[in-house]
C-alpha cells in the first residue's frame, strides 16, 4: 500500500500550514485536566480560543451539559434566529475506488453499483423539487473514472435549472478542477476527513486515492482557492477518539477562518451507522448526550458557522438539536442511487442506513409547531 503522505503524480500540492497547525493542536491533549472553573471561564467569554474549546468538550464539559446547551441556544438565536435551513442529498453514483473498511461504498463490498445518466439525474431532481426544497447536495462515490469532473459539472448544470443553492460532496480535486465546479454553478463543497488521527486513518483507509491523508485534508483550502464561496467539514465520529477528532475539526475550521474570513463555513457531526456490508456498527459508542455536547461546543466556539444535523440521527434528537445548536437539516433523504424517481428501475445500494425517514413536509410542519422557521433558501443572485 502507498504511504499516506505520498501524493499521486497528478495531485496538487499547495503551500499551506493548516495540517501542521491542526496536528500540533491535537497533540498530547489531556481532556481530563479541565475543571469547573475552566468551563465557567469559557462560557463567560464572547470569543473563545482553542483552549476554551478543549474545556467544553472535556468530561467536565459533559457534566455541565445543561449550561453548555443554554449558552449554545443563546448564541444560535443571536446569530441565526429561529431559522432552520433545509436541503437534501442526491446520490448520482456509488462506484468507488477506495478501500475504506467502515463504508458501504467500499470497492471491496459486493453491492449493487449504479451511475445515473443525465436523463435519470434530471428526473430525480424534478421529483425532489416537488417537495419545495431549493438546496441540493450532489454526491458520488469516490471514483474519478466512473464519475469524472465533466460528469459532475454537467450534473451541476442540470441541478441549476431546478435549485438555487448547490453543494457537492465528491472525491477531493485540484484547484483548477474546483474552479470548473464553481463555473458550472456549485456554491459549496463538503469533504469529510473522517478521522484526523493519522495512525487510525492509515488503518481505516487501506487503498485508493483517499488513503493520501494530506491531500484530503487540504481539500477545503484548494476549493477556496478555486472560487467556491463555501466549504463544509466533518469527522465520522466513532472511528477514533471522538474528542480528538472533534477538536481537530474545530481547529481546521478555526485556522482556515482566520486565513480566509470571507468564506462561509459549515460543519456536520455524523456518527457511524450500519452499512450494507456491516450491520453491527453501533453509533451509540458516542451516545446522544455526548453528541449534543459536541454540537453545543461547536456553536459556542464558532458561533457564525452553519451546523448540519443529518438523518443518521433520530427525529426526536434532530428536533431538539435544531432548537439548541444546529442550523441546517436534511429531509426526504435516500443514500441510495435512483431512489427518488419511482419510474426508475435501475437503482443502486445505500451508503449507510438512516434513522429519520420523515418527508420534507413532515419535518417542515414539526418545526413550525416548535416555533422554528423553516428556510428553503435565502441566497439572492444578482
Amino acid at each position: 500500500m502507498i504511504e499516506i503522505d505520498k501524493y499521486y503524480p497528478d495531485m496538487e500540492i499547495i503551500d499551506s500550514d493548516i495540517e501542521n497547525l491542526i496536528l500540533n493542536t491535537i497533540k498530547d491533549c489531556d481532556f481530563d485536566k479541565y475543571t469547573n472553573e475552566d468551563i465557567d471561564t469559557a462560557l463567560k467569554k464572547e470569543y473563545l480560543d482553542i483552549e476554551d474549546f478543549k474545556a467544553l468538550i472535556s468530561p467536565m464539559g459533559l457534566m455541565r451539559l445543561e449550561d453548555l446547551a443554554k449558552c449554545a441556544k443563546e448564541k444560535r438565536e443571536r446569530y441565526f434566529g429561529k431559522n432552520v435551513y433545509f436541503f437534501t442529498p442526491l446520490y448520482i453514483s456509488n462506484y468507488c475506488e477506495n478501500n475504506c473498511i467502515y463504508c458501504g461504498f467500499n470497492c471491496k463490498n459486493n453491492i449493487n453499483r449504479m451511475k445515473l445518466d443525465f436523463e435519470e439525474i434530471e428526473k430525480e431532481l424534478i421529483e425532489i423539487q416537488k417537495s419545495g426544497l431549493e438546496e441540493i447536495l450532489i454526491l458520488t462515490g469516490e471514483s474519478k473514472k466512473m464519475s469524472d469532473v465533466e460528469y459532475i459539472c454537467n450534473s451541476i448544470r442540470i441541478a441549476k435549472k431546478y435549485f438555487k443553492n448547490i453543494g457537492v460532496e465528491i472525491y477531493p480535486l485540484n484547484t483548477d478542477e474546483y474552479k470548473l465546479l464553481h463555473q458550472a454553478g456549485a456554491d459549496y463543497v463538503t469533504v469529510f476527513q473522517e478521522t484526523y488521527d493519522k495512525d487510525v486513518y492509515e488503518k481505516k483507509h487501506q487503498g485508493g486515492r483517499k488513503r493520501i491523508y494530506p491531500y484530503r485534508l487540504n481539500s477545503q483550502e484548494r476549493a477556496i482557492l478555486g472560487g467556491l464561496r463555501g466549504v463544509a467539514f466533518g469527522a465520522l465520529l466513532g472511528l477514533c477518539d471522538y474528542r480528538k477528532d472533534t477538536l481537530a475539526t474545530a481547529s481546521h475550521i478555526y485556522y482556515l477562518q482566520k486565513k480566509y474570513p470571507q468564506i462561509e463555513y459549515s460543519v456536520s457531526i455524523p456518527r457511524l451507522r450500519p452499512t450494507v456490508a456491516d450491520k453491527t456498527i453501533n453509533p451509540n459508542d458516542i451516545d446522544e448526550k455526548k453528541l449534543l455536547q459536541i454540537m453545543c461546543a461547536y456553536r459556542i466556539f464558532l458561533p457564525y458557522i452553519n451546523m448540519t444535523i443529518s438523518t443518521r440521527e433520530s427525529a426526536v434528537f434532530r428536533n431538539n438539536a435544531v432548537q439548541i445548536a444546529a442550523t441546517k437539516i436534511s429531509s426526504g433523504v435516500s443514500t441510495g442511487i435512483g431512489k427518488h424517481d419511482e419510474t426508475n428501475t435501475h437503482k443502486g445500494d445505500e451508503q449507510f442506513e438512516i434513522a429519520d425517514n420523515r418527508t420534507t413536509d413532515e419535518i417542515y410542519k414539526t418545526l413550525k409547531e416548535l416555533n422554528m422557521q423553516p428556510v428553503m433558501n435565502d441566497y439572492i443572485y444578482v
